[in-house]
């Protein structure tokens, strides 16, 4: 009997000889989708849309795949252009409820819900509708507004943290991002170090910085070796671990995440998908997801309890969704754009993944070369798709042969740096709406 490996390397190896075969890889990227592997399904459809951009269910696809990866950001650009067809497809309202739901906006995404199974019934999803709270067919009139009222009757005795971490990797385990790393030390690290200078001139340590970029990048892994590097506490919080759909409760859970890092004191504290926390106010239409900032805004300024000695990074795919109160002085003062691996960065990343692998004489500075543009998860994907040939060849001829430079270039010649999609988007960002010159950066990068 086949297993889902085996069928998923059987249609790979007949798209090797017939790689323009485009219901064959929708079939290879539905399958991926379908056992778990969205992010491998994502990259599928990726390149289906080259040839056709424009595909409406090739871009649905794509979205559903982000989704299922978490890459909500990524989905939720996808899904937003979508939207603005005349009449959107059931399939894309389902999906951009989803999406609100994930961002706190209940209300929107009942209507979305709504909108999608009136217009084809096979999108229904009773969990999601009970999530939502629009199930409950008996509840009184006053006390629905589309959907049943979000409000808890009493908040759990039992505290909701998030798992403490005291991660093993510095910054010797990351590839380049030296100016990154710079601006790390000089605002987390060094008030560690040498807390009485910086007393001196009356700076504390801590503080925020908002890491932004292209997907992929390392602006995770970037938070976790700044924990180890300092040998810290590291609490890495994700909207999951803040939002619900009860009014009051993604408040007092980010109140609770805030107090257990400054229990944890060294703490670094890391928000991923920060935008889909703290999300621009003139966006909203409902009072929960500002509640739910003003709370944010107060725990960052410390108002009831000092944040000394807990480092807030924020990462962030798109910043220009976050709202503009959390840049100012005291919380996130410094924006730090975390760009793709130059040249010399990317032989360092591809060392560090092709550490402890049986390898043979690699020359990394020629595959580097052949990598421009990609991203750190993109160089992963090159090691991966370079040990999978091995794999396969050594099933073939029997026991292990070791990764060669010719493994990587040829592995890294069937993918295309998934950067290119952010820098689409950012370019505009960074020409039309950069007050301050926020994203000059962006543009330096480019070259504009």
């Amino acid at each position: 009997m086949s297993t889902p490996e085996d069928i998923v390397r059987s249609l790979r190896e007949a798209l090797e000889y017939s790689p323009d075969n485009v219901p064959l890889r929708r079939h290879l990227a539905e399958t991926l989708l379908g056992h778990g592997r969205p992010d491998e399904a994502a990259e599928e459809y990726r390149r289906m849309l080259i040839d056709a951009p424009q595909d409406a269910g090739l871009q649905l696809a794509l979205a559903r795949a982000y989704f299922q990866a978490g890459k909500l950001t990524q989905s939720l650009v996808v899904v937003e252009e979508l939207m603005k067809a005349d009449a959107p497809a059931a399939g894309v309202l389902a999906l951009f409820a989803r999406l609100l739901y994930q961002r706190g906006e209940v209300e929107r995404a009942v209507r979305q819900y709504r909108a999608a199974v009136s217009q084809d019934a096979a999108v229904a999803d009773d969990a999601f509708a009970q999530q939502l709270g629009i199930d409950q067919g008996e509840a009184d009139d006053e006390e629905v507004v589309d959907g049943r009222v979000r409000v808890s009757a009493a908040y759990d005795d039992e505290e909701a943290t998030v798992d403490a971490e005291r991660p093993k990797i510095n910054f010797g385990d990351v590839g380049g991002m030296d100016a990154v790393k710079e601006d790390i030390r000089l605002k987390i690290i060094l008030p560690l170090e040498q807390p009485e200078l910086f007393k001196a001139y009356g700076k504390t340590a801590g503080g925020g910085i908002l890491l932004y970029g292209p997907p992929g990048c390392g602006k995770t892994h970037l938070a976790r070796a700044t924990a180890g590097e300092i040998k810290a506490n590291f609490l890495s919080v994700g909207i999951n671990d803040v939002l619900d759909m009860w009014l009051g409760n993604s408040e007092r859970n980010l109140h609770v995440v805030f107090e257990q890092a400054r229990r944890l004191r060294p703490c670094v504290l890391f928000f991923d998908e920060i935008d889909a926390l703290g999300a621009s106010r003139a966006d909203m239409r409902h009072t929960g997801g500002r509640h739910l900032i003003n709370q944010f805004l107060a725990e960052l300024d410390g108002v009831k309890a000092s944040n000394e000695g807990v480092l807030i990074l924020g990462a962030t795919n798109a910043p220009w969704h976050l709202d503009n109160a959390f840049r100012r002085p005291g919380r996130f003062d410094r924006i730090v754009f975390v760009p793709p691996p130059d040249t010399e960065a990317r032989e360092a990343i591809l060392r560090i993944l092709c550490r402890d692998k049986p390898t043979a004489e690699i020359d990394f500075a020629a595959v580097a070369k052949k990598t421009p543009d990609f991203s750190g998860a993109d160089l992963k994907a090159v090691v991966e798709g370079g040990i999978e040939a091995k794999l396969r060849a050594a099933l073939r001829g029997g026991g292990i042969q070791p990764l060669g430079t010719r493994d990587l270039v040829d592995a890294a010649k069937s993918l295309k740096p998934t950067t290119k999609e952010w820098f689409a988007s950012a370019r505009n960002y960074a020409l039309y709406s950069n007050q301050g010159g926020t994203y000059d950066d962006i543009l330096k990068y480019l070259k504009m």
